[in-house]
């Protein structure tokens, strides 16, 4: 009877330990399921580290006042010639990016 409750709690332990390894491969496939927020898990939340301004490029790096998060670069779409006004918004050679409009003035 000893032996029998000793099997039991091991079971019940390695049963334990099996459920709580599953959880982060749950979350992480939860994340890059089709239609997810995205396909990192930052905080128990799926989110795209290449435009999160709170997880830019990273979990936990956040964009200071002003700046977005483009391909997972902090960037001022204000003045950033390569992201001028959007991501990828790239102004032409010779203009400047200024309030973020190409060639304002």
């Amino acid at each position: 009877m000893k032996a029998f409750k000793v099997f039991l709690v091991l079971a019940m332990l390695m049963a334990l330990a099996i459920t709580l390894s599953a959880t982060p491969d749950q979350e992480e496939s939860v994340c890059r399921a089709t239609g997810s927020a995205g396909r990192d898990c930052c905080k128990k939340k799926c989110v795209d580290t290449n435009t999160d301004r709170v997880n830019c490029g990273m979990c936990g790096k956040k964009c200071k006042y002003g700046e977005t998060c483009c391909k997972g670069k902090c960037v001022n779409p204000r003045s950033d010639k390569k992201n001028c006004g959007s991501c990828n918004n790239k102004c032409k050679k010779g203009s400047s990016c200024v309030y973020g409009l190409c060639s304002y003035a």
